[in-house]
């Protein structure tokens, strides 16, 4: 078997990492199945990972910024973000809106901190888009933002060390 640098990437640890996970269950099955995959990335790279769950994609940035600060403050920040969920068109403007923003958002978050993300929020146009991508014996998308966080994560611990 063939092994990419992106399954070998994803692979290496990440030793002390602590990685913030705020999923959206709006699409509850497909939330657990983008968990699923996220967390069998992190749990890979052996993160430390947290939770946060919001009822909706607008809703992920935000919490993400209420829970970074709160780390902070701690004296426990997170390494990195994973944001999940999933916005499905319907007959309305709404899509546009939800998937634009929450994107933006987290970009915005991102770069306002300089924080590795891993944008895992599906914006799709039917349920079945969303099943292809969220599966982790297909799209993994899940898995994915987790991947692109830990590769920033990596990037940022070797460039700032």
């Amino acid at each position: 078997m063939v092994t990419s640098r992106t399954d070998r990437a994803a692979a290496e640890p990440v030793p002390g990492a602590r990685v913030l996970i705020v999923e959206a269950r709006y699409y509850e099955a497909l939330a657990d199945e983008l968990l699923a995959g996220a967390r069998a990335v992190l749990e890979t790279a052996e993160a430390e990972v947290e939770v946060v769950t919001v009822p909706g994609a607008l809703e992920v940035p935000i919490a993400a910024e209420i829970a970074l600060e709160g780390a902070e403050l701690a004296g426990r920040p997170f390494d990195a973000v994973v944001g999940l969920g999933c916005v499905i068109r319907g007959e309305t403007y709404h899509f546009e809106i939800v998937a634009g923003e929450s994107s933006r958002a987290l970009m915005d978050l991102a770069l306002g901190h300089g924080l590795p993300l891993g944008n895992g929020i599906l914006t799709v146009e039917t349920e079945a888009q969303a099943w292809e991508r969220a599966r982790r014996g297909e799209g993994d998308k899940g898995g994915g933002a987790a991947h692109a966080a830990l590769e920033l994560l990596r990037l940022k611990r070797r460039v700032m060390a």
